[in-house]
């Protein structure tokens, strides 16, 4: 199937297709051509996601037989925003009865795979330097995120570029429902002749970048929706837009774990504000690991707070240690102010559940080296925390109060726009001065917490937070 010529009936003029389909050659060039490669399928058990049952899809040396109630999760390590979105589709396919299968493209000694880590690497290199240079950012980082990529044309490469992840595919049973959380599984999956794919589109901003066509797209918000139904300003000319039936509007991509007793979760965040409880606030530092000066203020800031026991902050680096190794160069007295949960993943999870019914206080500083760990850990703290602190990203959808940090790329505007307008999040807050300055407000007047937590309860019962489990259910084709 060539999807870089035609895009959803749109047809691409011929340069675009030529420069696509050098792209494809580039990598094979560089890195060899093993479209007749029979790469045999194997599994291994996920210790960290243990309570799904989920296991990693790797290669084996003989072909191991899927179990009949399988579903795969597609997915790429790109930060930690589609792992995070993954492990929530999964967590839905358990809920409903299906045992989930995790294949990350990227994992592979493949060629495939080799080009993914290698765009990988220049888009995290990018967000960094973008953190650095405002001319950067204002010039190339910010228009890439938001314009560039939202062309139609951009995704003829993507397209030709997913051919090569098709022999991964080869003794993969076509037949079993498959859940993409980022467009080059997707794709991938639809050249390789997967037969019930979705492509779980993460981002509130339409792009052309994330079309995949041959699956079922699903959004998470009416703004996307209509976005993709029209593909309006994809391009300088009218389009094409999507049918009914290849997008479907499903809500939010959340976690079973945490939906179950959401309910129970707010009335505990309430009685803890009524009662003048230490706010636990949450912070998280992403994969690529950007946005440190905002995090160095913030802990400056709340230092004091911590002291008055009117705050206790939980920090989960991930597995960027180094991050917490500048913030305590630049503030000496953090040290004597932290405990240190450093690759102690079962003493967190220990943590959590005293939390449900204990006092927390001080400082928390969260670091795994394994990436499922590092992931799953702001996860765990979550149902047991009042605020959640991050950048308007994949977080932006989670059922927490949350105050936003500024926004890394142009896309994740539409993010924030998001969470601020439903009512579960502040607006974005793009300086130190201005997220301290709500921090002070939230800390000193916390009913505005209070709010969002009723906020949350109205959503979850509309439905708002149900996008993983409809995810799933089109995949396999089940009804709602």
């Amino acid at each position: 199937m060539d999807n870089s010529s035609v895009i959803y009936g749109n047809k691409m003029p011929k340069k675009v297709v030529k420069k696509a389909e050098k792209s494809k050659a580039k990598y094979i060039k560089k890195y060899g051509d093993d479209s007749q490669k029979d790469y045999k399928i194997s599994f291994k058990p996920i210790s960290t996601l243990d309570y799904l049952g989920a296991d990693n899809i790797v290669f084996g040396e003989e072909n191991q037989k899927f179990e009949k109630n399988a579903l795969i999760v597609g997915n790429i390590r790109m930060g930690f925003g589609h792992y995070r979105i993954s492990i929530a589709i999964a967590s839905c396919a358990k809920a409903l009865g299906f045992k989930p299968y995790w294949l990350d493209l990227a994992s592979f000694d493949a060629t495939g795979s080799k080009m993914i880590r290698e765009q990988n690497d220049m888009y995290s290199l990018a967000s960094r330097i973008s953190q650095k240079s405002k001319l950067f950012n204002h010039f190339v980082w910010e228009p890439l995120n938001c314009e560039g990529f939202k062309k139609i044309s951009y995704n003829a490469k993507d397209q030709k570029n997913s051919e090569l992840l098709v022999p991964i595919y080869r003794n993969i049973d076509k037949e079993i429902p498959y859940v993409a959380t980022h467009v080059w599984p997707a794709q991938a999956a639809v050249h390789a002749g997967m037969k019930h794919v979705v492509n779980a589109v993460p981002d509130n901003w339409p792009m052309g970048l994330h079309l995949a066509e041959g699956s079922i797209m699903t959004v998470q918000t009416p703004f996307a929706y209509q976005g993709y139904k029209t593909l309006d300003g994809f391009d300088k000319k009218k389009l094409n837009g999507l049918r009914d039936d290849q997008l479907k509007l499903v809500g939010c991509y959340v976690d079973h774990e945490l939906l179950v007793d959401l309910d129970k979760d707010n009335e505990a965040r309430r009685k803890r504000l009524k009662e003048g409880k230490p706010l636990r606030f949450l912070m998280t530092v992403g994969g690529a690991g950007a946005g440190f000066n905002q995090y160095l203020a913030m802990v400056k800031h709340l230092i004091p707070y911590v002291k008055e026991k009117k705050v206790a902050l939980f920090i989960n680096f991930g597995d960027h240690k180094t991050v917490y190794e500048k913030l305590l160069a630049k503030i000496p007295e953090l040290k004597s102010q932290t405990k240190e949960f450093f690759n102690k993943y079962e003493d967190l999870k220990k943590l959590r559940d005293e939390l449900l019914h204990s006092e927390a206080e001080g400082i928390y500083a969260i670091y795994n080296k394994d990436i499922f760990e590092a992931v799953y850990s702001t996860n765990l703290l979550m149902r047991t925390s009042d605020l959640l602190i991050t950048k308007p990203s994949e977080l932006v959808f989670y059922p927490i109060p949350k105050l936003f940090m500024r926004h890394i790329g142009g896309h994740e505007v539409y993010g924030g726009i998001f969470g601020r307008e439903y009512g579960d999040a502040t607006p974005e807050r793009p300086d130190e001065k201005s997220i301290n300055d709500m921090l002070d407000y939230l800390i000193n007047d916390p009913d505005l917490l209070t709010q969002m937590t009723r906020r949350i309860d109205q959503l979850k019962s509309w439905g708002h937070y149900d996008g993983g489990y409809e995810a799933v259910r089109l995949a396999a084709g089940l009804k709602k």
